[in-house]
C-alpha cells in the first residue's frame, strides 16, 4: 500500500515532533481515518521528503514524529515558466495540474483578449488560492518536493512587458517555426499559451516586438489545455528530463 504524502507548510526536521494544521489534520484523521503509528511522508518545499508517523490523531491538531530527512532530486533541470491564458471551467485547473506533473517551475495565469473569465479582484484572489491548492495536490501526487511558483494573475500587456533572460515563446498556429525545433537555452524558457480561441493577431504581433518567438505545434488546432501539455512535453523531452 502506498504511503500517503502531504505538503506541510512549516519547518520540518528529523527526530522532531510537530503538530499539523487543522485542515491537514482533519483530512488525515476524518477522511483517510489514519490511526496512531500510521506512516506518512511530509514535505515542505525545501527539496526533501520527511518520513513520519502519527503520534496522536486529532481532527484539529494531529501530532506526528518526523523520523528522517531524505534529500531527493526529482526536479527537471529545465527552467520552464508557463504563462497560461485563463480558460473557463475545469480546463485551467487541468492545465495547471498536469503542467506541475510535467515539471514546470513557474506559472502565471494571463488575461488575454479572448479570455472569457471576468471576475472581481476578490474572486481573482480566491481563484489564486484554488490554483495554489491544485499545485500542492499535484506535487503530493507526483513526488515533487519543491512547489512551482504561482505568480499573481496578470494582463497580457503586463506579462509580456516583463524582462527575462529566458527564451520567450508564444504559441501561434500557422507560424513558420515549430516548437520542436527550438534550440537549447541555458536560462530556460517562457511559454505563453492562449485560452480558448488562442491569441489575437495583435497579441502575437505585440509579443513578437518584445522578443517572443511565435511557434506552432503542427497542422492541427489543439484545445488550450492540450496545447499547454503538448508544448511542455516537447520542451522537457528535448531539453529536460523526459
Amino acid at each position: 500500500m502506498r504511503i500517503p504524502r502531504f505538503f506541510a507548510d512549516q519547518p520540518l526536521q528529523a527526530d522532531a515532533e510537530i503538530t499539523l494544521d487543522s485542515t491537514l489534520s482533519h483530512y488525515i484523521v476524518t477522511v483517510l481515518r489514519l490511526k496512531e503509528g500510521a506512516p506518512l511522508i511530509l514535505f515542505n518545499g525545501d527539496g526533501a521528503d520527511y518520513p513520519s508517523q502519527i503520534v496522536h490523531g486529532h481532527k484539529k491538531h494531529t501530532s506526528v514524529l518526523v523520523d528522517a530527512q531524505i534529500s531527493l532530486h526529482v526536479e527537471s533541470p529545465l527552467s520552464l515558466h508557463l504563462a497560461q491564458g485563463v480558460s473557463k471551467g475545469d480546463r485551467m485547473d487541468f492545465a495547471l495540474q498536469k503542467s506541475v506533473e510535467l515539471g514546470v517551475t513557474e506559472i502565471t495565469p494571463v488575461i488575454t483578449e479572448y479570455c472569457n473569465v471576468k471576475l472581481s479582484e476578490e474572486r481573482w484572489l480566491k481563484k489564486h488560492e484554488q490554483w495554489q491548492k491544485i499545485i500542492i495536490s499535484a506535487c503530493e501526487q507526483c513526488q515533487r518536493n519543491r512547489l512551482p511558483v504561482l505568480h499573481p494573475t496578470l494582463s497580457f500587456s503586463q506579462f509580456v512587458g516583463q524582462q527575462s533572460k529566458k527564451k520567450k515563446l508564444i504559441l501561434a498556429p500557422g507560424s513558420e517555426s515549430y516548437l520542436s525545433g527550438v534550440g537549447r537555452e541555458p536560462n530556460g524558457y517562457i511559454l505563453l499559451v492562449g485560452p480558448e480561441g488562442g491569441f489575437s493577431e495583435q497579441e502575437v504581433y505585440t509579443a513578437s516586438q518584445v522578443a517572443y518567438t511565435p511557434v506552432n505545434l503542427g497542422p492541427r488546432i489543439l484545445r488550450t489545455e492540450t496545447a499547454a501539455l503538448a508544448s511542455i512535453s516537447i520542451l522537457q523531452a528535448t531539453h529536460g528530463d523526459l
